[in-house]
């Protein structure tokens, strides 16, 4: 008898999305990372770690980086199919997932987000749907008042949680869509793709926005000075894919999302000390440890993952070994590589 085969344990992975941002804000925030004492889990990791794959893109793609690293781990995506995979992702079924659903195979599946497309004087603006404090009770009826516009056109709709609404429709096959983080706090019009499948999501975004505009539900949320619900996005098309499972050796950081996504910079350099103080601190512990680790940092274009290097010099275990003895700070600034994410 043959003894059984060691089995390799999957690198421990974490996933930080939204680590930095092209936007003006972020910009003027992004230097108040390289104080002195800021970060420094973060500096130390950045120090250490060398950079093993740099997934690149840019920032007009529809999937967001964190979403290619993701899928690519739940075995979505294979070499040959990224570069034609943006905005075909099915995360629709990964929410359902998450939301205890069980989609139809058979059927491709869309993402449905019910939100406020805020009307400015130039232009539109989609706010967060999480900030909208919508109940599931209030959900759920606004989905029955859209429903009919959908059913008549041959759509199946399904519930799954307050912000989430699940669409099935032959048209949405093969139907690229941009991510709902890549749209957020943007013009929702400046990335409605022009697909011709796109057509018939255009007329009931437009439909759906007659309908509610003067729904007594709306106008309860607007007397009570909330934001109403008056549009949705579509996104993550596609039908369910075998796998819709992080592995369990994948952990994804949300922490820095909302308050980058709301141009919050003061919480989102708060969010960014928190994240070192906890997930990175565990990240530096692993290290320690001589776990197998990657850490992936993820902005609008690219997203770096880093890993030990296989064997480090003498040279440079003894430097490293002096700075910690003497608490020299690497040289390099923290954002160094946060800046070309």
């Amino acid at each position: 008898m043959h003894p059984p085969s060691s089995v390799v344990a999957a690198p421990r992975h974490w996933v930080l999305p939204f680590a930095a941002s092209l936007s003006e804000p972020c910009q003027h925030a992004l230097p108040h990372l390289n104080k002195d004492g800021q970060l420094p889990h973060l500096r130390r990791l950045l120090g250490t770690l060398g950079v093993s794959q740099r997934l690149e893109g840019d920032e007009y793609a529809l999937s967001m980086p964190h979403e290619r690293v993701l899928a690519a781990g739940m075995g979505w995506l294979g070499a040959a199919d990224a570069a034609n995979a943006d905005g075909l992702l099915p995360w629709a079924a990964w929410w359902a997932a998450q939301d205890g659903l069980t989609l139809d195979p058979a059927l491709c599946w869309g993402l449905l987000s019910p939100g406020h497309w805020l009307m400015g004087r130039d232009h539109l603006t989609l706010l967060d749907p999480a900030t909208l404090g919508l109940s599931d009770d209030e959900s759920r009826a606004l989905l029955e008042v859209v429903r009919p516009l959908f059913e008549e056109d041959g759509w199946t709709l399904q519930w799954g949680a307050a912000q989430r609404w699940y669409a099935a429709h032959p048209s949405l096959e093969g139907l690229p869509t941009a991510s709902l983080d890549r749209v957020i706090g943007r013009n929702p019009d400046l990335w409605l793709t022009d697909h011709p499948q796109a057509r018939m999501v255009r007329r009931l975004q437009s439909e759906v926005q007659m309908l509610l505009y003067t729904h007594p539900l709306n106008e309860a949320r607007e007397a009570a000075g909330l934001a109403t619900v008056n549009s949705f996005w579509l996104s993550g098309c596609g039908r369910p894919p075998a796998t819709t499972a992080l592995p369990a050796s994948v952990h994804c950081v949300n922490e820095l999302r909302a308050p980058l996504l709301a141009d919050d910079m003061p919480l989102w350099l708060e969010a960014w000390q928190h994240v070192d103080a906890t997930v990175l601190k565990d990240v530096c512990t692993a290290l320690d440890a001589g776990e197998a680790l990657k850490l992936t940092l993820c902005g609008d274009r690219h997203a770096v993952t880093l890993m030990p290097a296989a064997a480090p010099s003498l040279g440079a275990r003894l430097t490293r070994t002096l700075r910690q003895l003497t608490g020299r700070p690497d040289t390099a600034r923290v954002t160094d590589l946060l800046e070309t994410l």
